[in-house]
């Protein structure tokens, strides 16, 4: 009769992967942002882990949490070990031709930068089929397969970095209420638009020019820029527009500049890639078509 002992099991993968984002965040919920989780599923999963391994590998406490020392001593292991994994993972995504090429990005740049110039990329490579996904926070490159990520950034001089574009903020309104004397006839009679995620653009704006606000943050407010941007055209009020996001409206003159003082808010346009190792042949290319800023 054949016999088929029980074999020790090792825990589950998905309680290792948690354990590795949160030992390299340092964190449970910024674990829980990159693997599209709750940070109570994080939390679980590495008490399962603990409970396999005999001993804490956190210290939680009002701040957040530590790795202990054994977690210490663990996290390089694991971190080299999901390295390889995504490596492997990436080789083999890249053997099927013409594979899918994945980009994450801002919302507000999925919706006004980015449509016309994947118009032209998909010209360029018609076999491929380019998929957009808009996120508020760039995606890990080293873990998530995405073949690029195009946000708002610091430059940071990386390899892997490439920038596009200044981020250069002036105020806009409607061509039909642009006929105030001075910005500052503007505020009495006009209300102020935020998008939600930059609420300190008016600010930023107002003390780079020396042109003080009453209340800046004052004002409807929009979960999307794009938003923000179609109530300004439809002359709602002023709105502190992204030069680089505005190029179509600004053209067409359905938004005019209200002021000639342009603000360089030291972040720019930035089109992240993964290491060299796993890029898709047509990157660079892509990247290339990108960076064309002249497009009609």
């Amino acid at each position: 009769m054949s016999v088929a002992p029980k074999r020790p099991k090792g825990p589950h993968l998905n309680a290792m992967r948690a354990f590795e984002a949160a030992a390299r965040h340092v964190s449970f919920v910024a674990a829980a942002e990159e693997l599209n989780v709750t940070a109570g599923a994080i939390s679980q999963h590495i008490k399962t882990l603990e409970s396999w391994a005999g001993m804490p590998l956190f210290r939680r406490n009002a701040q957040g949490v530590d790795l202990t020392r054994a977690g210490q001593t663990l996290a390089a292991d694991f971190t080299a070990a999901f390295d390889r994994l995504a490596d492997a993972t990436y080789a083999l995504r890249n053997l099927k031709p013409n594979a899918d090429f994945h980009i994450a990005t801002l919302p507000s740049i999925a919706q006004l930068w980015l449509p016309k110039r994947l118009s032209r990329i998909r010209e360029r490579f018609p076999e491929i089929s380019f998929s957009v996904t808009a996120m508020e926070s760039p995606p890990s490159l080293a873990r998530e397969l995405f073949d690029l990520s195009i946000f708002f950034a610091t430059p940071d001089g990386s390899p892997d970095q490439i920038s596009i574009c200044r981020d250069e903020i002036l105020p806009v309104c409607a061509s039909s209420r642009a006929g105030l004397a001075t910005l500052q006839d503007a505020f009495p009679n006009m209300a102020l638009l935020h998008d939600q995620s930059w609420v300190s653009d008016w600010s930023i704006w107002a003390k780079s020019a020396g042109l003080p606000i009453p209340d800046p943050q004052s004002g409807a407010k929009f979960s999307l820029y794009s938003l923000a941007v179609e109530e300004a055209k439809a002359g709602a009020g002023a709105l502190m527009g992204h030069l680089c996001l505005i190029e179509d409206p600004l053209a067409s003159r359905a938004l005019m500049p209200m002021h000639d003082h342009i603000c360089d808010t030291g972040r720019a346009l930035v089109v992240q890639m993964p290491q060299a190792s796993r890029r898709r042949p047509e990157t660079e290319q892509v990247i290339t078509l990108l960076a064309d800023l002249s497009l009609p």
